[in-house]
């Protein structure tokens, strides 16, 4: 059953206050900052904390300023400032997101849905994102936070299902408001809600503006009962090695040899991880078992 509109008049006022007084101050929110600056933004705060990602955005942006400046530094360029962000996929695919940008629609980010998700390493949620947040277009954004603020609001559930569902976007959809810039408002709103107070684990509805109005909170707060939730393990795993040879790469700024690479990890696993960054584009093999970052 669909929320009515008096509960979602509620909802939306009470959280757009709370949003002006509680929202943090991030640079790419602000009202001058690019649709780069906003695009760059979505792409580097996949599965990575904000606070970890401003400092690099801030580097990011001083040195490219535009898509035409990324497009004309080497891949290698933009894995080495990527630094410890994670997932060193995501620099190669902005790498060639400026680079479509510059041939394709005149060095700017384009507006259009169907532009955006055109372009490299870009998919639903970035596409809607970057559409609201640069460019104004309500679109239905959907993140992990909204989901779960959405899912306990408004069905009662604690946690959403483990992947994003149609009836879930349909829900979202229409717990938008109907004016565009509000709407715009919105979408952040309900996600810095779930990143702040309406948090996976230890919610805090004691300081929820809406929490006499949350259904989940109002049943009692009952527990999960889907699938239990298992956290990523990181120590010891592909991904964790794969992230100390990147390191080692960027820190000597130069050809490698694979002796200074295989103490990292036991020697098969360094070789599986240094094969598949070869096949990423992260790094590049060369004669007498060399490597360095793409150039």
């Amino acid at each position: 059953m669909p929320p009515s509109p008096q509960t979602l008049d509620a909802l939306h006022g009470r959280v757009l206050e709370w949003y002006r007084g509680a929202g943090r101050d991030l640079p790419w929110r602000h009202p001058d900052c690019s649709p780069w600056g906003v695009f760059v933004s979505e792409v580097m705060a996949q599965q990575t904390p904000l606070g970890r990602v401003e400092p690099v955005w801030r580097q990011w942006l001083r040195r490219w300023p535009t898509p035409a400046a990324l497009a004309a530094a080497a891949p290698g360029d933009a894995v080495r400032a990527w630094g410890r962000l994670g997932y060193p996929r995501r620099s190669l695919r902005l790498h060639q997101a400026a680079t479509v940008m510059l041939e394709r629609h005149g060095g700017q980010v384009p507006s259009r849905l169907q532009d955006l998700l055109s372009l490299p390493g870009v998919g639903a949620y970035t596409a809607a994102a970057v559409a609201c947040f640069a460019f104004g277009i309500p679109e239905v954004v959907v993140d992990t936070n909204v989901r779960r603020v959405l899912a306990r609001t408004l069905t009662g559930k604690q946690y959403p299902a483990p992947a994003l569902t149609r009836a879930e976007r349909d829900l979202a959809g229409e717990a938008m408001p109907a004016q565009r810039h509000t709407a715009a408002v919105w979408n952040v709103a309900v996600m810095e809600l779930g990143a702040l107070v309406c948090v996976a684990r230890g919610p805090r509805c004691d300081a929820c503006p809406v929490a006499d109005l949350c259904t989940w909170n109002v049943v009692g707060r009952p527990a999960h009962d889907g699938p239990a939730r298992r956290g990523q393990a990181w120590h010891g795993t592909d991904r964790q090695v794969r992230g100390l040879l990147l390191q080692r790469l960027r820190d000597a700024r130069a050809e490698v040899h694979l002796g200074l690479l295989v103490g990292a990890a036991p020697q098969q696993q360094v070789m599986r991880c240094l094969d598949s960054l070869v096949a990423d584009g992260l790094i590049e093999p060369l004669d007498d078992d060399r490597y360095r970052l793409p150039a």
